[in-house]
Protein backbone atom coordinates (compact mmCIF):
# COMPACT_ATOMS: atom_id res chain seq x y z
CA UNK A 1 0.00 0.00 0.00
CA UNK A 2 1.36 3.43 -0.97
CA UNK A 3 1.94 5.95 1.81
CA UNK A 4 -0.37 8.97 1.91
CA UNK A 5 0.40 11.92 -0.38
CA UNK A 6 1.72 15.08 1.21
CA UNK A 7 0.88 18.44 -0.34
CA UNK A 8 3.73 20.41 1.19
CA UNK A 9 3.94 24.20 1.47
CA UNK A 10 6.72 26.26 2.95
CA UNK A 11 5.43 29.37 4.74
CA UNK A 12 5.40 32.61 2.79
CA UNK A 13 8.22 35.13 2.82
CA UNK A 14 8.79 36.84 6.17
CA UNK A 15 10.41 40.07 7.31
CA UNK A 16 13.41 38.12 8.60
CA UNK A 17 13.70 36.25 5.28
CA UNK A 18 14.08 39.62 3.56
CA UNK A 19 16.62 40.76 6.16
CA UNK A 20 18.63 37.55 5.81
CA UNK A 21 18.19 36.59 9.47
CA UNK A 22 18.12 33.02 10.73
CA UNK A 23 14.59 32.44 12.02
CA UNK A 24 14.63 28.90 13.32
CA UNK A 25 12.01 28.68 16.03
CA UNK A 26 11.67 32.45 16.43
CA UNK A 27 9.07 34.22 14.34
CA UNK A 28 8.59 37.26 12.17
CA UNK A 29 5.54 38.38 10.23
CA UNK A 30 4.76 37.52 6.64
CA UNK A 31 5.56 40.31 4.21
CA UNK A 32 3.05 41.54 1.63
CA UNK A 33 4.75 39.17 -0.80
CA UNK A 34 4.54 36.34 1.73
CA UNK A 35 0.80 36.83 2.18
CA UNK A 36 0.37 36.76 -1.60
CA UNK A 37 2.45 33.56 -1.77
CA UNK A 38 0.14 31.92 0.78
CA UNK A 39 -2.90 32.79 -1.34
CA UNK A 40 -1.09 31.56 -4.46
CA UNK A 41 -0.41 28.20 -2.78
CA UNK A 42 -4.13 27.92 -2.07
CA UNK A 43 -4.85 28.53 -5.75
CA UNK A 44 -2.25 25.97 -6.87
CA UNK A 45 -3.66 23.40 -4.47
CA UNK A 46 -7.22 24.11 -5.59
CA UNK A 47 -6.18 23.51 -9.20
CA UNK A 48 -4.34 20.28 -8.32
CA UNK A 49 -7.37 18.95 -6.46
CA UNK A 50 -9.71 19.90 -9.31
CA UNK A 51 -7.39 18.19 -11.80
CA UNK A 52 -7.47 15.01 -9.71
CA UNK A 53 -11.22 15.28 -8.96
CA UNK A 54 -10.58 15.52 -5.24
CA UNK A 55 -12.51 17.36 -2.55
CA UNK A 56 -10.47 19.66 -0.31
CA UNK A 57 -12.48 18.51 2.71
CA UNK A 58 -11.21 14.94 2.26
CA UNK A 59 -7.66 15.92 3.21
CA UNK A 60 -6.06 16.34 6.60
CA UNK A 61 -4.50 19.75 7.33
CA UNK A 62 -1.55 20.16 9.69
CA UNK A 63 0.92 22.98 10.25
CA UNK A 64 3.98 23.82 12.27
CA UNK A 65 2.90 25.75 15.38
CA UNK A 66 5.10 28.72 14.43
CA UNK A 67 3.16 31.84 13.49
CA UNK A 68 4.46 32.17 9.93
CA UNK A 69 3.30 28.63 9.10
CA UNK A 70 -0.09 29.11 10.76
CA UNK A 71 -0.66 32.41 8.96
CA UNK A 72 0.18 30.73 5.65
CA UNK A 73 -2.11 27.78 6.38
CA UNK A 74 -5.03 30.02 7.29
CA UNK A 75 -4.72 32.09 4.12
CA UNK A 76 -4.37 28.93 2.03
CA UNK A 77 -7.50 27.42 3.60
CA UNK A 78 -9.56 30.55 2.96
CA UNK A 79 -8.52 30.37 -0.70
CA UNK A 80 -9.81 26.78 -0.75
CA UNK A 81 -13.16 27.93 0.69
CA UNK A 82 -12.48 26.26 4.05
CA UNK A 83 -12.73 27.55 7.61
CA UNK A 84 -9.40 29.31 8.28
CA UNK A 85 -8.82 27.82 11.72
CA UNK A 86 -10.01 24.23 11.24
CA UNK A 87 -6.61 22.50 11.12
CA UNK A 88 -4.12 20.94 13.53
CA UNK A 89 -0.61 21.94 14.54
CA UNK A 90 2.22 19.58 15.43
CA UNK A 91 5.39 20.75 17.17
CA UNK A 92 7.43 18.09 15.37
CA UNK A 93 6.99 20.15 12.17
CA UNK A 94 8.68 23.25 13.63
CA UNK A 95 11.71 24.63 11.85
CA UNK A 96 15.26 23.53 12.62
CA UNK A 97 16.46 25.30 15.76
CA UNK A 98 19.50 27.52 15.24
CA UNK A 99 19.93 27.99 19.00
CA UNK A 100 21.73 31.18 19.94
CA UNK A 101 22.17 32.08 16.27
CA UNK A 102 18.47 32.80 15.80
CA UNK A 103 17.80 36.38 14.78
CA UNK A 104 21.34 36.87 13.47
CA UNK A 105 22.22 37.58 9.86
CA UNK A 106 24.85 35.43 8.14
CA UNK A 107 27.42 38.27 7.75
CA UNK A 108 27.35 38.77 11.53
CA UNK A 109 28.07 35.08 12.02
CA UNK A 110 30.96 35.23 9.57
CA UNK A 111 32.46 37.99 11.68
CA UNK A 112 32.12 36.18 15.02
CA UNK A 113 31.79 32.43 14.33
CA UNK A 114 34.19 31.74 11.47
CA UNK A 115 35.66 28.51 12.91
CA UNK A 116 32.23 27.14 13.81
CA UNK A 117 30.92 27.92 10.33
CA UNK A 118 33.87 26.04 8.86
CA UNK A 119 32.70 22.93 10.74
CA UNK A 120 29.22 23.47 9.29
CA UNK A 121 30.64 23.56 5.76
CA UNK A 122 32.28 20.16 6.34
CA UNK A 123 29.06 18.47 7.53
CA UNK A 124 25.84 20.40 6.97
CA UNK A 125 23.66 17.39 7.82
CA UNK A 126 25.29 16.58 11.14
CA UNK A 127 26.25 20.11 12.20
CA UNK A 128 24.52 21.44 15.31
CA UNK A 129 24.60 25.24 15.88
CA UNK A 130 25.37 26.31 19.47
CA UNK A 131 22.25 25.42 21.46
CA UNK A 132 20.43 24.28 18.32
CA UNK A 133 19.67 21.18 16.25
CA UNK A 134 21.28 19.35 13.38
CA UNK A 135 19.34 18.18 10.34
CA UNK A 136 19.82 14.66 11.73
CA UNK A 137 18.00 15.80 14.90
CA UNK A 138 15.26 17.40 12.82
CA UNK A 139 14.80 14.23 10.78
CA UNK A 140 14.23 12.25 13.99
CA UNK A 141 11.22 14.36 14.95
CA UNK A 142 9.90 14.65 11.38
CA UNK A 143 10.11 10.86 11.03
CA UNK A 144 8.14 10.47 14.29
CA UNK A 145 5.47 12.82 12.95
CA UNK A 146 5.37 11.11 9.56
CA UNK A 147 4.73 7.74 11.21
CA UNK A 148 1.40 9.13 12.45
CA UNK A 149 0.16 10.26 9.00
CA UNK A 150 -2.73 8.05 7.92
CA UNK A 151 -4.30 9.99 5.04
CA UNK A 152 -3.41 12.43 2.30
CA UNK A 153 -2.50 15.72 3.94
CA UNK A 154 -1.79 19.37 3.35
CA UNK A 155 1.27 20.31 5.40
CA UNK A 156 2.51 23.87 5.96
CA UNK A 157 5.90 24.13 7.58
CA UNK A 158 9.43 25.29 6.79
CA UNK A 159 12.44 24.95 4.51
CA UNK A 160 14.31 22.76 6.97
CA UNK A 161 11.31 20.53 7.55
CA UNK A 162 10.96 20.09 3.78
CA UNK A 163 14.65 19.11 3.53
CA UNK A 164 14.13 16.51 6.24
CA UNK A 165 11.24 15.06 4.23
CA UNK A 166 13.41 14.94 1.11
CA UNK A 167 15.86 12.75 3.06
CA UNK A 168 13.10 10.70 4.69
CA UNK A 169 11.56 9.85 1.30
CA UNK A 170 14.96 8.86 -0.07
CA UNK A 171 14.72 11.51 -2.79
CA UNK A 172 18.29 12.68 -2.09
CA UNK A 173 21.03 11.55 0.27
CA UNK A 174 21.08 13.54 3.52
CA UNK A 175 24.10 15.65 2.54
CA UNK A 176 22.35 16.82 -0.64
CA UNK A 177 18.99 17.26 1.09
CA UNK A 178 20.62 19.64 3.61
CA UNK A 179 21.41 22.15 0.86
CA UNK A 180 18.47 21.69 -1.51
CA UNK A 181 16.24 24.71 -2.11
CA UNK A 182 12.69 24.58 -0.76
CA UNK A 183 10.82 27.46 -2.37
CA UNK A 184 8.05 29.74 -1.18
CA UNK A 185 4.84 30.29 -3.13
CA UNK A 186 4.88 26.75 -4.57
CA UNK A 187 3.32 23.40 -3.63
CA UNK A 188 5.37 20.20 -3.45
CA UNK A 189 3.67 16.83 -3.72
CA UNK A 190 5.56 14.10 -1.88
CA UNK A 191 4.78 10.54 -2.92
CA UNK A 192 6.76 7.30 -2.76
CA UNK A 193 10.37 8.24 -3.46
CA UNK A 194 9.63 11.49 -5.29
CA UNK A 195 8.55 15.10 -4.95
CA UNK A 196 7.01 17.23 -7.65
CA UNK A 197 6.94 21.01 -7.60
CA UNK A 198 3.88 22.95 -8.77
CA UNK A 199 3.78 26.70 -9.29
Amino acid sequence: MSPPLLYYVRHGETVWNVEGRLQGQHDSDLTTRGRAQALRCGEILRNLLARDRRDATDLDYVASPLGRARDTMERLRVTLGLNASDYRTDARLAELSFGRWEGLAYPALQATERSVLAARERDKWGFRPPGGESYADLLTRVRAWHATVTRDSVVVAHGGTGRALVALYGIMPPEAAAVTHVGQGVVYVFSSGSWTKYG
